[in-house]
C-alpha cells in the first residue's frame, strides 16, 4: 500500500479530517482567509499575503510531482464577511497539480468573497481541481482571473458538491500564441441551493485553444445559472473554441438557465457552443429495470453516467476515483444530514 504523504497544520480541530488526501499530497490550511503555515522549498513557495490571502508560486522549469492541496475553511472563530485574494503563478516550463478545497466547520451564515489571480507563464502545464463543499447557510463567491501565455496549458475542473449559494466568475485571457485553457465543471444541487457560473473566454492571439464543459444535476427547487461568452479578437486566427452546458433536472421544480455566446472578429476559426436541459431517460430506466436493476439504482447509474465525462478530465487517477466516490455518495443521498451539519463528509 502506498503511504499517503500529507501533514496537518497544528491546531486544526480534531473533528475535521479531510478525506481527500492522496499519495503524494502536500497540504496547507487557510482558516478564514489566513494561511496557517508557509510551505517553502526549491520547487514552489506558498506564503501568507497580509492578513487575508496567499501567494503561491511554482518555480520556472520545475516539475512538482506532489499534488499541492490548499484547504480553505470557515469556522466560528470569525463569522464576519471576509474578502481575500490568492495570487498563483506557474513559472515558465513548469509542471504542477493543485487541489483547492473549500469547507465550513460550523453552521454560521458565512459570506466569503474570494479573488484568485492565476498566471500561467510561457510553456507551463498546470492542472487545478477546485472542490466546493460547504453547508446550507454558506454563500461563497469566486472571482477567478486567468492569464495564459504563449504555449502554456491550464486545465481547471470545478467539482461542486454542496453550498447554499455558490458563484463562480471566471475571466480568461489567452495572451500568447498557442495558449490553451480548459474549464470543466460538475455541480450537484438540491433543496433551495443556487449555483451561478459566469465565464468570459478571450482569445487574443492566434492558434489558441479553449474548451468548456459544465454539467449539472439539479433536484428539489435548486437553480443553476450559466453564462458563457467566447470572444475571438480580429487577429486571433486559427482559434479553436468550444463550449457546452448540460443540465439534468431530477425534479419538476428544479430550474436551469443558460446563455451561451460567441463573439467572433476573425475569419479562420473553429468555434461552437450549446446548452441543453432535460430529464432522466425513461426508456433507459425501463431497460435497466428490465435487466433486474432497481429503480433507485437505475436513476443513480444514469446520473453518474451524465457527469462521467467531466470527472474523467481530472488527470490524477487517485483524485479522480476519490471524487467519483464523493459524487456517488452525494447522489445516493448520503449528504442528506447536511441540513443540520457543517461537515458534509468531505
Amino acid at each position: 500500500m502506498t503511504e499517503t504523504k500529507y501533514t496537518y497544520t497544528p491546531d486544526i480541530p480534531e473533528v475535521f479530517r479531510c478525506r481527500v488526501p492522496l499519495p503524494g499530497t502536500l497540504q496547507a490550511f487557510v482558516n478564514n482567509g489566513a494561511l496557517r503555515e508557509d510551505l517553502v522549498n526549491d520547487r514552489f513557495t506558498l506564503k501568507s499575503q497580509g492578513a487575508a490571502g496567499i501567494e503561491f508560486n511554482v518555480a520556472p522549469a520545475c516539475i512538482v510531482d506532489d499534488t499541492i492541496q490548499v484547504i480553505s475553511f470557515r469556522d466560528s472563530s470569525d463569522t464576519s464577511d471576509i474578502n481575500f485574494i490568492s495570487n498563483i503563478t506557474f513559472g515558465r516550463e513548469s509542471t504542477s497539480s493543485t487541489l483547492l478545497c473549500t469547507h465550513t466547520l460550523s453552521l454560521d451564515k458565512f459570506k466569503t468573497d474570494e479573488v484568485i489571480n492565476i498566471k500561467a507563464e510561457q510553456g507551463s502545464r498546470s492542472h487545478i481541481v477546485i472542490m466546493q463543499n460547504e453547508h446550507n447557510e454558506s454563500a461563497h463567491k469566486f472571482q477567478i482571473n486567468i492569464s495564459v501565455e504563449e504555449g502554456a496549458f491550464l486545465r481547471i475542473n470545478f467539482i461542486t458538491l454542496h453550498g447554499a449559494l455558490l458563484e463562480n466568475e471566471v475571466v480568461v485571457n489567452l495572451n500568447g500564441k498557442g495558449a490553451s485553457c480548459e474549464l470543466n465543471g460538475a455541480y450537484l444541487m438540491d433543496g433551495s441551493q443556487i449555483i451561478k457560473t459566469n465565464i468570459m473566454m478571450n482569445h487574443l492571439e492566434p492558434e489558441c485553444y479553449s474548451s468548456q464543459l459544465f454539467k449539472g444535476i439539479l433536484d428539489d427547487s435548486a437553480k443553476a445559472y450559466f453564462s458563457g461568452r467566447i470572444v475571438v479578437a480580429k487577429d486571433a486566427q486559427k482559434t479553436q473554441a468550444y463550449q457546452a452546458n448540460h443540465n439534468l433536472l431530477i425534479s419538476p421544480a428544479a430550474k436551469a438557465y443558460a446563455q451561451p455566446q460567441l463573439e467572433i472578429y476573425a475569419d479562420d476559426v473553429k468555434c461552437s457552443h450549446g446548452a441543453t436541459s432535460g430529464r432522466l431517460d425513461e426508456m433507459g430506466l425501463f431497460y435497466m429495470r428490465s435487466r433486474g436493476i432497481s429503480g433507485t439504482e437505475a436513476k443513480l447509474l444514469q446520473q453518474l453516467a451524465f457527469v462521467y465525462d467531466v470527472l474523467e478530465k481530472i488527470e490524477n487517477q487517485h483524485l479522480r476515483d476519490r471524487l467519483h466516490d464523493l459524487v456517488e455518495s452525494r447522489l445516493r443521498g448520503e449528504f442528506g444530514h447536511c441540513t443540520n451539519c457543517s461537515m458534509n463528509c468531505c
